[in-house]
């Protein structure tokens, strides 16, 4: 048995004998368009996770990790979405924010940031997109400014997952006046428990808020909370982009096919697969999430080769759409029927919370749109589209 597999088998029977008891109720719970659901009791799965030595298994392990190679990381998120595991409720400091820190962050940020995220003890959002800066952080309008020993920071975002969970915030902002575009831009950390920070909750088209718009008035964080230097911020912030379209993608996947094949299912059982255009738009949709799946693993590639190319942009392209499709195409399944609710307190179903909600997967992490730009501009050399 290789070490990947045994890897494997080891990660495999510690959530078969894990996931009971207080855990039991867990699975499945949480995830895009649901992290309202038992997010106490994900983050005590967390916090236990972490006591067992199984979070961020792939940071060194000078910071905390297990040093995981590559391949054990994907064995991870694979296994860990077989299991049907919760949704991890401290993502965005273990798959974000601390591979940036470890590549950029001060041996004092490292030092006081990277072991509350490992013991799930500190839980971070993420301030990039802004009212007129969605996918544009060159728009970016929110300022700070160096008070003495403090950054003052002044400004909106908006879509800011789990904002009203979070205890940190690491965002964009402005620190050079009159700077434009990409330049004059700082990666500051700021505490969100401060009175300078108010966070206002987004309802969905689910009719839950896992997103928030977050607005700081002069809310102050230490002079030392940055990462990197002053004005390098877009450098930064665009490695932090980088670490999270990395291994957890094939994670995602996993998910991904469970929801095809609980669809396929429900085609046959229910009739809608004797409608060909139906039986033809699910094999489509099977070639579709097989396409995904060997784009992700080539970026992989590209990712342990040091050089990481397009294949991140192509990829969001192609399982945001794929995901938003396979909403459309299980409306269609359900027929009529799916257009109701069950009844009082009228919660949607599986299926319609995914039409809904995957309506955002082909806007947020980087619009369609804007990822089609960077294809076009920076790996094609194609003229720049027209910008006022």
């Amino acid at each position: 048995m290789s070490a990947v597999e045994e890897f494997r088998a080891e990660l495999r029977d510690w959530l078969s004998a894990n996931l009971t008891g207080e855990f039991a109720g867990l699975r499945g719970r949480g995830g895009p368009g649901r992290e309202h659901e038992a997010f106490a009791g994900r983050l005590a799965w967390e916090r236990h996770m972490a006591a067992a030595g199984w979070a961020c298994i792939g940071w060194p392990e000078e910071h905390g990790g297990r040093g995981a190679t590559l391949e054990e990381q994907v064995a991870f998120h694979e296994e860990y979405a077989l299991a049907d595991a919760p949704a991890r409720v401290g993502h965005i400091g273990e798959q974000l924010l601390g591979p940036t820190l470890i590549a950029f962050g001060t041996p004092e940020l490292r030092q006081r940031f990277l072991p509350p995220i490992v013991t799930a003890r500190e839980l971070w959002c993420q301030g990039y997109s802004e009212p007129d800066a969605g996918s544009d952080l060159g728009g970016v309008r929110t300022r700070a400014e160096r008070h003495g020993d403090e950054w003052v920071v002044t400004g909106q975002k908006i879509w800011t997952s789990l904002a009203h969970e979070s205890d940190w915030c690491f965002l964009v902002a402005r620190t050079q006046p009159g700077s434009t575009a990409h330049q004059g831009l700082s990666y500051l950390l700021v505490p969100m428990d401060q009175p300078g920070v108010e966070v206002r909750p987004i309802t969905q088209l689910t009719g839950t808020s896992e997103f928030n718009e977050v607005f700081f008035d002069a809310a102050r964080t230490h002079a030392s909370h940055i990462v990197g230097a002053p004005g390098e911020g877009w450098k930064v912030a665009m490695a932090t982009l980088g670490f999270e379209r990395g291994v957890s993608t094939l994670g995602r996947q996993v998910g991904f096919r469970r929801e095809l094949e609980t669809l396929i299912a429900l085609a046959k059982r229910n009739g809608a697969a004797d409608d060909p255009l139906i039986r033809d738009r699910l094999v489509r949709a099977w070639t579709g999430l097989e396409t995904i799946r060997f784009n992700a693993l080539r970026m992989l590639d590209a990712v342990a080769a040091g050089a990481p190319g397009p294949e991140a942009s192509i990829g969001k392209i192609f399982w945001a759409t794929w995901h938003r499709e396979l909403g459309e195409l299980a409306m269609d399944v359900c027929g009529a029927g799916g257009m109701l609710a069950a009844g009082e307190p009228y919660d949607l179903d599986d299926w319609q919370r995914l039409y809904l909600f995957s309506r955002a997967d082909t806007i947020y992490a980087g619009s369609n749109e804007i990822q089609r730009n960077i294809i076009a501009e920076r790996v094609l050399g194609l003229p720049k589209e027209p910008r006022p």
